[in-house]
């Protein structure tokens, strides 16, 4: 594991991630979606978000709320 994908260096993310005030074009928060068609148009969605808003990575966290930002 490089130093970049760390396990401190990943939380540390996932923290100033969970301090925005909201979802983005380039963050997307779920908490109970398993359905891999959904999850397929995600990704796509917030690859071509990233694209339009000069983002090099866009994330999804899993067992996030999205409207409280509380870990589920």
């Amino acid at each position: 594991m490089t130093a970049v994908h760390s396990p401190e260096n990943l939380v540390r993310l996932v923290k100033e991630l969970l301090r925005l005030d909201r979802e983005t074009e380039w963050l997307e928060l779920k908490h109970n979606n398993a359905d891999p068609a959904q999850i397929g148009e995600y990704i796509s969605a917030l690859s071509n978000s990233a694209a339009l808003n000069g983002k090099a990575n866009t994330y999804m966290l899993w067992g996030i709320d999205d409207s409280s930002h509380d870990v589920i």
